[in-house]
């Protein structure tokens, strides 16, 4: 049990490092900024170029190291993981800085799905969902110390040593993860063509659409967080490390719910869950006029954020087990590939917002994406349901 445990600490200190070195950006933009002499929506596409990325090399990355030793393959995605983000310390110009940022997005997601996969393995029935939240709180967690920490440090220090703090964190992850994990473990092997045959099944395919848009809700205004903060809701630099803070924590409240969900209901809570995201990002226009009304608004609409994540990646787990078990680690990784795609497509439409605009339009703008993740869980709800009474007939 210790040795479960310890292991459970590992692969959450996996998300929490990679979520502290994506999610970093978020709270450095004023600085890269007037570092490179570049506007800060230009800056805010280096979340975008971060997610497109991500998603992109993360199936292909998956694919094509499936048949290894899955141990191996964490520690050389999380090798080059590190030295990615040695480039961002020693970037020296904007271009180089973005270029990093590629280098480190090819594996980090590869190196979630890995970590994903060994949840999966090391749990037992009963701690699977248990687990697997825990894991995405550790994104929540880089929210809650990771990112305030590297917002502190940059306004302190410069935002360089915010990325050596990310250097060391992952130096020291390797080693965990090198006397912690099991060495022997590998998914069943199959040719490409045979993992690929998971993107065919139908429910899948909705399913892979609903994290998407899930995120794509968010980042519209999330990718703008700092500013909306200090311009729109004039708090001061000191507020601004303790409601990132805050909503972080937010964010690990609405993970930890998110493993209750997927223990419960699962995917039928979350047609309630995309009618409240929606109400609340279409009042932020009129909320933004008050400060701490905006701040609690934020916090909520934050809450709202990681519910799908436990009910969606125990639904295509399940799946994959029965219908696909050579396509586990992609199973493992739909999550992420197709959250960071929502992120993508989230931030290009809040710099688009922003820069046409003003802050005043990524609520709606948010809005109109939740009420697409709204269609999209009623859909696969129904035909998760017409699965269901198919198999009962069929008794």
């Amino acid at each position: 049990m210790k040795t479960f445990k310890f292991q459970s600490f590992v692969l959450v200190l996996i998300a929490f490092i990679l979520g502290f070195s994506e999610f970093l950006i978020v709270g450095i933009l004023d600085d890269l900024g007037t570092q490179f002499n570049v506007p800060v929506a230009t800056v805010g596409y280096l979340v975008t170029i971060f997610a497109m990325v991500y998603a992109v090399s993360t199936p292909l990355i998956t694919i094509m190291i499936g048949k290894y030793n899955l141990f191996w393959d964490l520690m050389v995605m999380m090798a080059i993981f590190t030295f990615g983000n040695i480039l961002s310390f020693v970037a020296t110009n904007f271009v180089f800085l973005a270029i990093s940022r590629v280098v480190t997005a090819m594996v980090a997601g590869v190196s979630i799905s890995l970590g994903l996969t060994f949840a999966g393995y090391i749990a037992p029935m009963s701690k699977r969902g248990w687990l697997l939240s825990w894991v995405f709180s550790g994104f929540s967690i880089a929210s809650v110390v990771g990112v305030p920490l590297g917002t502190w440090i940059s306004t302190q220090f410069g935002w360089r040593i915010s990325f050596l703090t990310v250097i060391v964190i992952s130096i020291m992850t390797m080693g965990l993860v090198f006397f912690s994990l099991p060495r022997d473990f590998k998914q069943k092997e199959s040719t490409i063509s045979g993992q690929l045959a998971l993107l065919k099944d139908h429910k899948i395919q909705v399913g892979m659409l609903l994290p998407m848009f899930n995120l794509a809700a968010i980042y519209v205004f999330y990718t703008y967080l700092r500013p909306i903060i200090t311009n729109q809701l004039h708090f001061s630099v000191q507020m601004l490390t303790i409601l990132l803070g805050v909503f972080g924590i937010s964010n690990i409240i609405g993970n930890r719910v998110s493993g209750l969900i997927s223990e419960g209901p699962g995917l039928r809570a979350m047609p309630f869950v995309y009618i409240s995201q929606l109400i609340l990002m279409a009042l932020m226009p009129l909320v933004f006029h008050y400060s701490w009304l905006g701040a609690v608004l934020l916090f909520l609409v934050i809450f709202t954020m990681p519910l799908i994540n436990s009910p969606i990646q125990l639904f295509f787990l399940s799946i994959a087990e029965k219908k696909y078990p050579q396509s586990i680690v992609l199973a493992s990784s739909l999550n992420s590939i197709f959250s960071n795609f929502g992120i993508a497509l989230g931030s290009a439409t809040g710099g688009i917002i922003v820069s046409h605009l003003s802050l005043n339009g990524v609520g709606p703008g948010g809005a109109v994406y939740a009420l697409v993740s709204l269609g999209l869980v009623l859909w696969l709800n129904h035909m998760t349901q017409k699965g269901l009474s198919s198999d009962q007939n069929s008794l």
